[in-house]
């Protein structure tokens, strides 16, 4: 039964053109396109142009996906009485919720393989078999705690415009402020603060150390990690609360 609904959520997928738009087609390009422009600038900790980015896009697929294919497809079919009729055939909630979440790892782990492949043939990346591995685990745990906030941010909302211009919102803040486009030290100092409140921008740093094989338990990745964690544990608390509100 959950393998048969993964097969249909994955189907549906890839008939949403919104969906392959910006998980599928935006990162893959936008990582092929700034690397014409930047490949030979250095950025902090004297790192270039893949190192850097490499990993950010990979994060940037993922978190496209948990929140769009997963946190906003929670509330279109929330919204569109899905659920409930599905709840009649023999497919529960957990199935529904387990498929959606296995859905996400599948296209995150493509993600990864996507970007990963541009990276060796277009620019040369240099990845032994242990980081490929340590990365790829590492980013199933970030793609976890990604989901925990998805699940946490969609579970309020029961209107799918709301849903989606929030979504859009979401998408733009993280692109702009995670890392993902403009490196962060050179925005604003405003735009900076903003940056630092963006709980993708340390699961994005903690990844690019991960991936460099730099990752250490200084004060910057202590700051990145305990909030990473504490936003964490209020979104578990946040579904708890919602839960017991249905």
């Amino acid at each position: 039964m959950l393998l048969t609904q993964i097969k249909y959520d994955l189907k549906m997928f890839f008939r949403e053109l919104f969906y392959l738009v910006f998980t599928v087609f935006v990162p893959p390009v936008t990582y092929i396109l700034m690397g014409q422009m930047f490949s030979n600038a250095t950025y902090s900790g004297g790192m270039n142009y893949v190192q850097v980015y490499t990993p950010s896009f990979i994060v940037l697929i993922s978190f496209s996906v948990v929140f769009f294919a997963f946190g906003f497809d929670q509330v279109m079919n929330r919204a569109a009485g899905i659920e409930k009729r599905l709840f009649i055939t023999p497919i529960t909630d957990k199935i529904l919720l387990m498929s959606s979440i296995a859905k996400s790892f599948i296209i995150a782990t493509a993600g990864f393989f996507l970007i990963t492949l541009i990276g060796l043939l277009v620019y040369d990346l240099k990845l032994s078999i242990v980081n490929f591995l340590v990365s790829y685990l590492s980013l199933l745990l970030i793609n976890a705690v990604m989901l925990v906030y998805s699940h946490a941010i969609y579970s309020n909302f029961k209107e799918v415009k709301t849903a989606l211009i929030i979504s859009i919102v979401l998408f733009q803040i993280v692109m702009f402020t995670g890392g993902f486009s403009v490196p962060v030290e050179s925005l604003p100092n405003f735009i900076q603060y903003v940056s630092y409140a963006n709980p993708f921008y340390h699961l994005n740093n903690i990844y690019i150390s991960v991936w460099n094989q730099s990752f250490e338990l200084n004060q910057d990745m202590l700051i990145s990690v305990g909030y990473a964690s504490a936003l964490l544990i209020i979104s578990l608390v946040v579904i708890k609360l919602n839960n017991k509100k249905e």
